[in-house]
This record gives structure tokens, sequence and C-alpha cells, in this order.
């Protein structure tokens, strides 16, 4: 009996890149990577946005169920102002994310799906937020198994895995290396646009963490929002000093006030950081 031929993604340079980013909760996918993300949208690539959690711990008051409801109509209307294709969430509890074989299952017949050239994730053994670490976990191990035909059989395996990057987790920067750095300062009012859409985040339960909850302006008051955002979440949106050092060592053309940072992962297809930034612009 002749095997099926197994169904292969574009190469990294292909004319239409198909980009996959991989998170723990909707609204991260934005903050870290929404700068390229509306890049390479821009640039007529397709672009999917996978939360592993419906971030439904994200609040103080609202109920699980009412507040993942809300976060996926925030993460849809974010969708937009990216111009992301897909924003898909799957149905598990924020703040119980483990790595199982179950939903490494799942994370698999995604990339699949998807035929993924580019697949970008969290770091997977960093301090930082669990739920993230288990997504970058998931990711590592879903990679590892996407051209195996009996894993996950009902979804095509890819002839080539996907190149892989690393996104920080604000909270662990000191574990993350700057390989890749991208300007991303002429999509940053549609990555600024998409954090606003998800407002139960940046407008009520980080600033109610921080005690800035009265200092948030109200929604007569775009303009003020916007700036309250870009002032207490700048290691998300700015270009931070670490980054331009690493920048300035690799020798490198300056990146602008805005920028995001990508390692190379140590798991999917070998490429280097040269070919990435190429790609990336």
């Amino acid at each position: 009996m002749t095997p099926p031929e197994p169904h292969g993604a574009p190469g990294l340079f292909a004319d239409r890149l198909r980009v996959l980013v991989v998170a723990a909760h909707p609204d991260e996918p934005d903050e870290y990577a929404g700068g390229i993300a509306a890049r390479l949208a821009l640039a007529g690539h397709g672009v999917k946005f996978l939360s592993l959690t419906n971030g439904d711990a994200g609040h103080w008051s609202t109920p699980r169920k009412a507040l993942a409801r809300r976060r996926a109509v925030e993460a849809f209307a974010a969708a937009r102002e990216l111009g992301v294709q897909e924003y898909e969430i799957l149905d598990e509890h924020d703040g119980e994310l483990v790595p199982s074989i179950a939903l490494r299952r799942e994370v698999v017949a995604r990339i699949r799906r998807w035929q993924a050239d580019l697949v970008v994730t969290f770091h997977d053994e960093c301090p930082g937020h669990l739920d993230n670490r288990a997504a970058g976990r998931l990711v590592r191990e879903a990679v590892s198994v996407v051209g195996l035909a009996n894993v996950v059989p009902r979804v095509p395996a890819l002839e080539t895995p996907p190149v892989c990057l690393l996104m920080p987790d604000h909270d662990a920067l000191a574990h993350h290396r700057h390989d890749v750095v991208v300007d991303v300062s002429s999509t940053i009012e549609a990555k600024l646009r998409a954090c606003l859409a998800h407002a139960s985040q940046f407008l009520e339960f980080a600033p109610w963490q921080r005690g800035l909850l009265d200092q948030v302006p109200p929604a007569s008051d775009p303009v003020g929002q916007r700036e309250f955002v870009l002032e207490h979440w700048a290691p998300y949106l700015c270009t931070q000093p670490e980054v331009r050092a690493a920048v300035a060592a690799a020798g490198l053309d300056p990146v602008g006030e805005y920028a995001e940072s990508f390692q190379l992962a140590d798991y999917g297809r070998a490429t280097t950081a040269a070919e990435v930034r190429a790609l990336l612009g």
C-alpha cells in the first residue's frame, strides 16, 4: 500500500507565508508579536493567533464564563485591527494550563492545519507566568512530531517543520536572547488599537493589579487611553535599552522607537537570525 504524501508548507521565503503565534492567554499574541503580525498581514501573508486558554482568570470581579465570552469578543476585535485572519481560543482554564498529551495533540493538529512556516511562542523554561511556560513546552513537543504521520493521523503530517521563534515573557527578560529585533514603528498604532480592544486586560485587570485603576481614562477619551497604555506598558511596546544594546553589539542598523524582539528556538526548522531578519523586515 502506497503511503499518502505528507502535506508540506511553503518554504521560508515563499511568496505567501503562514504564520502562527501561540500564546497562553488572549491578548498576549497582540502584546508580544502584534507589530510583526500587522507587518506580515499588510504584506499579504497569512497570520493566525492561537491562545491555549480562554483567559477566564483575568479579572477581579467578572465570573469565569462571562469573562471567557468577553475575552473572545475582545480578541476578535483585536484581530481585525491587526489584519490577523484567525484568532482561535481553546476552552482551557486560565491558570491551569499543563503540557498534557491531549493538548499536545491539539497543538500538533493546529500547526498542521494552518500549514505553518513560522511559529512564534513563549520560552518553555524560564521564570514568568506558569501558563506561558506550559504553552512554550506544548509547542516544543508538538513541533517535534508534526512530521510523523502516525501522530494525530486525522490531520496530514507536514513535510517540513516550521521555523520557530521565542517571544519574551516580560517577567523573565533576563532569560531572553535578542536574536531578531524588528522595528514595528510602522504598525505600532495598529498594535495599540489591538491592545486597547482587550479592554478587560489593559484598562481593567492589569491596572487593578498595579493599583492604577483610578488613573484609567474613560472610554470617551481614546487618546488618553492610548497614552495610558504607552506609559504603563512600555516594555511591551517601546524599544528597551537592552534591545538597543543587543542590536548595536550585533552591528545591525539601529531600530526605531518601537520594536519587538525574538530568540531563535533550538527546535523546528534550522535557520539563521539573518534569514529571519530578512523575512520579517
